[in-house]
C-alpha cells in the first residue's frame, strides 16, 4: 500500500489518494480514540454521555463499537441542551472540546426554528477548515489569480464570514459581497472586478439569470464566470437545474455540501466526493431508529458525522438532517473515497399515502418542463407535515411564452410525470410568471396554509 508522506508539501494530495483505505480507517480510529479520551477527562457533559452509553474510550476497540454505543445527536437535542443551559454560549461551553475562551469566531444558523445553533471556531478549527477549503478550491480548478464573488449570506451564516476566511488560503482573491447586498450589487461587482468564480445558493444563481439583462444590459454569459459553486439547498445536483445554470453562464457548476463534499468534473453528476476523510468520520443511520446502516454502494440513510480534530466545531455522532445516498464504487474522475448524494432533509420530508417525497425530487420533475415553466414552485400544505392527504398540491409558475389555453394540458403532463417518477398523486395549480417571491437566500419550498 502507498504510504502517506505526512511531511510533504503535497500532504493533501497524498492523503486524499488514500481515502477509503485501511490506512485512513486506522487514522480515523486513532484520532477518534484520542479525542474521546480528552473529552472524557476534561468535559463532564461528554463523560456523562459516554458513561450512559457504556462506552469506555480507554478500552474502545473499533469504530463499530463507537457507532453501536454512542447515541446520535440532532438539532432538537441541541436546542434542548441550549434551553437547559440558559443560552447558546453556555451550551457551547458545555459541549466543545476546549474552554469557551479559546473560541475566536462564532457563526450560527438563521435560527428559524427558535434559538440559533452556534458554530464556534478556535484558531485550530480555522486552520483545519482553511486546509480543507484549499482542497475544495484545487478540485474545482480555482487557482491564484482567480477572483471569487462570495454571495452566501454573511450575517452569522456558517457559509458566510467563515467561508470568506477559509477561502483565502486557496490563493484566490475573495470578494465578500454577500447575499444581503442584493442581485444588483452582486452582478455589478462581478462585472467591475472581473470575477470569474461565483459562490452562492442555487436559487440565487438562477435568480441572477433573470435579473442580469435588466441590471447590466446583457445575459449572465457575458460576465466571464468560469466556475460556480453552489451549496445550502437542493439544485446543483438536479440534472435539469445544472443544465440550465451551466448553459446560461457558460460555466462549470460544482455541488458543495456541508458534509465537506464537492462534485467532480464528470459530465453526468456522480454525487459529491467527501474530501475530508482524515478529519471526519461519516456514517449512515436509519432515520427512524437511528441504528447504524451498512456503509455500502447505494445505501440510503441519515448522514451522521464525527469531527476528529476540531475543537469548537465539535461534532460527535451528530446529524444535521440530511438523507443521503452513498456511492462507494470508483468514480470515473479518478478521485479516491466515497461520494454522497443528498436526497432530501428530514425536516422537509412529506408522506403521501406512505410514499416519502422531498422538495428536491419535485424540483427535478418541474425543472424538466422548462421553458414551459420558470422552475419556481411552492408545495401547498393544508395540514401539519409530514403527512399529506392526497393529492399533493403544487403551485407552479408557467413560462412567459405559454398561453393560458395550454395550461390544462401542461398540468396533466406534469402530474403524469410526478406519478411516474415519484409515485405520488399531485394536483397542479398555476401562478403567473415571476409572481412567486424570489430570494437571494434559501428558497422556501412550502406555502403553509394550516
Amino acid at each position: 500500500m502507498k504510504q502517506a508522506t505526512i511531511d510533504s508539501e503535497h500532504q493533501d494530495a497524498d492523503i486524499e489518494a488514500l481515502f477509503g483505505s485501511p490506512f485512513i480507517q486506522k487514522m480515523q480510529f486513532d484520532k477518534l480514540k484520542s479525542l474521546l479520551l480528552r473529552l472524557y477527562a476534561a468535559k463532564p457533559f461528554w463523560k456523562d454521555r459516554m458513561d450512559k452509553a457504556g462506552l469506555d474510550p480507554a478500552t474502545m476497540s473499533s469504530l463499530d463499537e463507537f457507532s453501536s454505543r454512542m447515541p446520535v445527536m440532532d438539532k432538537a437535542e441541541r436546542r434542548k441542551i441550549t434551553e437547559e443551559c440558559g443560552g447558546a454560549v453556555e451550551m457551547a461551553d458545555r459541549t466543545i472540546a476546549v474552554p469557551i475562551e479559546d473560541v475566536v469566531l462564532m457563526a450560527a444558523t438563521s435560527g428559524t426554528t427558535g434559538e440559533p445553533t452556534p458554530y464556534p471556531h478556535t484558531t485550530k478549527d480555522i486552520e483545519i477548515n482553511s486546509e480543507l477549503f484549499s482542497r475544495l478550491a484545487r478540485r474545482a480548478g480555482i487557482r491564484r489569480g482567480d477572483r471569487i464573488v462570495h454571495a452566501f449570506g454573511l450575517s452569522m451564516w456558517l457559509a458566510g464570514v467563515p467561508y470568506v476566511q477559509f477561502l483565502q488560503k486557496s490563493g484566490a482573491c475573495v470578494l465578500p459581497v454577500g447575499a444581503e447586498a442584493g442581485s444588483e450589487r452582486i452582478l455589478r461587482t462581478i462585472n467591475q472586478f472581473r470575477a470569474n468564480v461565483l459562490f452562492g445558493t442555487p436559487s440565487l444563481i438562477e435568480h441572477l439569470i433573470e435579473k442580469a439583462p435588466g441590471i447590466i444590459g446583457a445575459p449572465v454569459s457575458s460576465l466571464g464566470i468560469k466556475t460556480i459553486i453552489c451549496a445550502g439547498e437542493p439544485g446543483a445536483g438536479i440534472p435539469e437545474v445544472r443544465e440550465k445554470i451551466e448553459q446560461a453562464y457558460g460555466a462549470k457548476l460544482y455541488d458543495h455540501g456541508g458534509s465537506m463534499g464537492l462534485s467532480c468534473d464528470c459530465e453526468i453528476y456522480q454525487g459529491m466526493h467527501h474530501f475530508a476523510e482524515d478529519y471526519y468520520y461519516f456514517e449512515l443511520v436509519n432515520p427512524e431508529t437511528l441504528e447504524p446502516l451498512p456503509f455500502e454502494h447505494g445505501a440510503r440513510g441519515l448522514a451522521v458525522q464525527t469531527s476528529l480534530e476540531h475543537e469548537g466545531m465539535l461534532w460527535v455522532r451528530e446529524t444535521f438532517g440530511d438523507i443521503v445516498e452513498v456511492l462507494t464504487e470508483p468514480c470515473a474522475c479518478g478521485e479516491a473515497g466515497f461520494r454522497y448524494k443528498v436526497i432530501g432533509r428530514v425536516d422537509d420530508m412529506l408522506k403521501v399515502k406512505g410514499v416519502m417525497v422531498y422538495p428536491a425530487a419535485i424540483e427535478g420533475v418541474i425543472a424538466s418542463f422548462a421553458p414551459r415553466v420558470t422552475g419556481e414552485f411552492r408545495i401547498v400544505l393544508t395540514e401539519q407535515p409530514p403527512r399529506v392527504t392526497p393529492p399533493l398540491k403544487v403551485k407552479v409558475e408557467y413560462g412567459e411564452d405559454v398561453p393560458e389555453s395550454e395550461l390544462a394540458l401542461l398540468a396533466k403532463e406534469i402530474e403524469a410525470s410526478m406519478r411516474s417518477r415519484l409515485k405520488v398523486s399531485p394536483e397542479i395549480t398555476w401562478a403567473k410568471p415571476f409572481s412567486l417571491d424570489r430570494t437571494v437566500g434559501k428558497t422556501q419550498f412550502f406555502e403553509r396554509n394550516y
